[in-house]
């Protein structure tokens, strides 16, 4: 694997899967591969699960690490060509993510939408950008469109706690927020479940009030409904997450009153397991007496994505031999 910026750059995600859980169980077994290696983690925004977990998978895995938060700690990157930089610009992109390149064997990079222009954001112009210049492998930290090291820790989540004969059914359910959010972390985890949808791992279904459907591109076969209760019946995942419109990009469309879940809707459900990436809002996005509650994942989650990052470098780290 040479590079990590969503479920398309993987060859077997059932194989990842596996090989982040048997991390879990010998995470320092694999230490030689990171000897006298680099991990450089670039942030454009804030992060903490993100930070804290990819820096541990790569000490587990005998890297050094190394972290600029380049909006406290760097100069204003440009990321036009052919403009003369007499603005509040600089450095350029061109500059800057080579010079990263030189100092490290492997970089990580984390980048947020404008959420103004649908086009520019889309366009991924600024992380393809980044991966020309640098020149060596990059692992996505996030960015304007997908979040991929938490799709795969939510896979692993998945593949961990069903015990079931049959496959799982997988909602993702839209909640309420306060202000616009991107639509990043639904498209990744849309875009990973229908992956594994297509391989026979689960059923995906994914719940939102009209006007806040994902692009089409990120959801190739999954069941949509506008419906929550209807994407509730017999559900044993529920992905909870907001985000905002797509088609009226980056907006907070009206929506009916419903679609915070909490327990009286989980009596919908197979006793479904209760997720989300966090951070949360209590009761605005998730109720807390789900969150304080026995079907809530979201801790598990999130410590298993420290086993997904770990599985990707071993594999990134494994590719510069």
């Amino acid at each position: 694997m040479n590079q990590f910026t969503s479920v398309n750059d993987v060859q077997d995600i059932s194989q990842l899967v596996n090989d982040a859980l048997a991390l879990k169980q010998s995470p320092y077994a694999h230490q030689h591969l990171g000897k006298n290696k680099t991990l450089g983690l670039v942030f454009l925004n804030p992060s903490l699960r993100t930070r804290l977990s990819t820096q541990k998978a790569a000490l587990n895995l005998g890297m050094n690490v190394m972290v600029m938060n380049m909006d406290k700690e760097g100069w204003a990157l440009e990321t036009q060509d052919g403009i003369v930089m007499n603005g509040t610009t600089v450095e350029h992109i061109r500059e800057a993510a080579a010079v990263m390149g030189q100092y490290c064997d492997i970089l990580g990079l984390r980048s947020f939408p404008k959420l103004i222009s649908r086009e520019e954001d889309y366009n991924e112009d600024f992380f393809n950008k980044f991966i020309k210049f640098c020149k060596v492998p990059v692992v996505s930290l996030e960015s304007a469109t997908r979040h991929p090291l938490q799709s795969l820790a939510d896979l692993v989540t998945i593949k961990e706690t069903w015990k079931g004969a049959t496959k799982p059914k997988v909602v993702l359910a839209w909640a309420p927020h306060i202000k616009a959010l991107p639509q990043a972390v639904p498209n990744s985890f849309a875009e990973w479940m229908c992956k594994a949808q297509e391989e026979g791992m689960l059923d995906f279904t994914i719940a939102q009030p009209a006007g806040y459907e994902l692009s089409e591109d990120f959801t190739p076969g999954a069941n949509i409904t506008h419906n929550l209760d209807e994407a509730l019946a017999g559900a044993d995942y529920i992905y909870v997450k907001n985000w905002s419109s797509y088609k009226e990009y980056g907006k907070v469309l009206p929506y009916p009153e419903g679609w915070m879940l909490n327990n009286d809707k989980l009596k919908e459900t197979n006793n479904a397991k209760v997720m989300h990436c966090l951070p949360v809002r209590r009761d605005l996005e998730l109720s807390s007496e789900i969150l304080d509650g026995p079907n809530s994942l979201v801790i598990h989650e999130a410590g298993n994505r420290l086993w997904a990052a770990q599985a990707v470098l071993k594999q990134m780290l494994e590719a510069l031999k």
